[in-house]
C-alpha cells in the first residue's frame, strides 16, 4: 500500500486551477462557488476558477492547463467530473483532486473526504498527496477510457440515462436506486460471460442482474457493493448480482435505501487485475455513471494511475 506524502496543497507558490462542472449534483457546484471562493482567499491560496458546462468541456480545459505553469488541478463535481480531469491529465505528472458537489461521490469518499464541499477544501488545503489506482476499460468499438469509481453492464448502465436525465435532481443513493427501479421495469435477463485474464480463475458464465467493476467500496452515491475494495492496492472487484426477481428487489429496498447494503446469496465477489466481459445481447457498458461503450469490454486496473490531494491522516 502506498503511504501518503506530506505536502503543502495549494499555497501562493503552488496555485490551484480550480474546474467547476456547472452540470454536476443538480448543479450544486455553482451554488457553493461564491464561499468555496471566500474560503480559498481566507487561507491566502493562489486559485482560479475555470467555469464549464459538461464533463467534456472540463477535460479539455484541464488537458490544455497542462501546457502552462505547474499547478494544482481541482474538479468541483462527481465521480463523472473526477473521471474527465483524470482522463484530461493521464500520463502527466500532475496533481489533480476533488471537491465532492456532485450526485454521487464515492471516490471522494473513498479518499476519507467529506460530503461537505466546505470542509472538503478545508481538508484538500491541509492535504497530503497520495497515488491512487484507475480502471482502465477497451469497448468493443475501439475506445479506450479510465475511470475512477464503479462501473459495468446490466441493470447499473440501464440505470444510468435515468440517472442522468429524468431523475438527476433527486439526492445521492436514492438517485440511483429510483433509476435503478425504473431500469428494472423493461430489463430483461443478460447472460454474461467473464474471463480473468493471468490467473486460475475458471470463466464465469451466467444470468446476472448487473456484473460491475469497482476501484471504491461503494458507487451509485453510497451502495456498498464491494466493502473490502480499496483505490491503491493494484486490485479491483469484480461484482456479480444474480438475476433477482423484482419481488425479491423490493425486499432488499429498505436495507439498500437505510445503509446501502445488498445482502443476498446472489452477490459473488472476485478480486483481480483484469476481466474480460460479453453478454449474450448488446449492451453498454458504463463508468462512473458516463455510457464508455458497448460489450464486449476488456477492463484492467492501472494501479499508482494518478496523483491525488487526500486528507492528512487517511490510509
Amino acid at each position: 500500500m502506498t503511504q501518503p506524502t506530506e505536502f503543502s496543497a495549494v499555497s501562493g507558490h503552488i496555485p490551484a486551477l480550480v474546474f467547476v462542472n456547472r452540470a454536476a449534483g443538480r448543479r450544486r457546484a455553482h451554488t457553493y462557488l461564491p464561499r468555496l471562493r471566500e474560503l480559498f482567499e481566507s487561507r491566502d491560496s493562489s486559485v482560479q476558477f475555470i467555469e464549464t458546462d459538461s464533463a467534456s468541456e472540463l477535460e479539455e480545459a484541464a488537458r490544455q492547463a497542462l501546457v502552462q505553469e505547474p499547478r494544482v488541478l481541482l474538479a468541483m463535481g462527481g465521480d463523472g467530473t473526477f473521471q474527465a480531469l483524470a482522463n484530461g491529465v493521464s500520463g502527466s505528472d500532475a496533481t489533480i483532486g476533488i471537491l465532492p458537489t456532485g450526485g454521487g461521490n464515492d471516490f471522494g469518499a473513498a479518499l476519507g473526504l467529506p460530503a461537505d464541499p466546505l470542509q472538503a477544501v478545508e481538508r484538500v488545503l491541509k492535504g497530503r498527496l497520495r497515488f491512487v489506482d484507475l480502471i482502465r476499460v477497451r469497448t468493443v468499438d475501439g475506445r479506450t477510457r479510465l475511470y475512477a469509481g464503479g462501473g459495468g453492464i446490466g441493470l447499473d448502465a440501464e440505470a444510468a440515462r435515468y440517472a442522468s436525465g429524468a431523475y438527476r435532481r433527486l439526492p445521492g443513493r436514492f438517485r440511483y436506486i429510483a433509476s435503478a427501479l425504473r431500469a428494472l421495469l423493461e430489463h430483461e435477463p443478460l447472460k454474461v460471460r467473464l474471463e480473468f485474464p493471468g490467473t486460475n480463475i475458471p470463466a464465469v458464465e451466467t444470468t446476472s442482474l448487473l456484473t460491475c467493476v469497482l476501484n471504491t467500496p461503494t458507487y451509485g452515491g453510497g451502495l456498498r457493493l464491494a466493502p473490502d475494495a480499496r483505490i491503491d492496492d493494484g486490485l479491483f472487484q469484480v461484482v456479480l448480482v444474480g438475476d433477482l426477481s423484482t419481488v425479491t428487489v423490493l425486499k432488499l429496498l429498505p436495507r439498500l435505501m437505510r445503509s446501502g447494503e445488498l445482502r443476498t446469496s446472489q452477490v459473488k465477489r472476485w478480486c483481480v487485475r483484469a476481466v474480460r466481459m460479453s453478454a449474450n445481447r448488446p449492451c453498454l457498458f458504463h463508468g462512473d455513471g458516463e455510457i464508455l461503450g458497448p460489450a464486449p469490454i476488456e477492463v484492467e486496473i492501472v494501479p499508482r494511475a494518478v496523483r491525488v490531494l487526500a486528507p492528512a491522516g487517511e490510509p
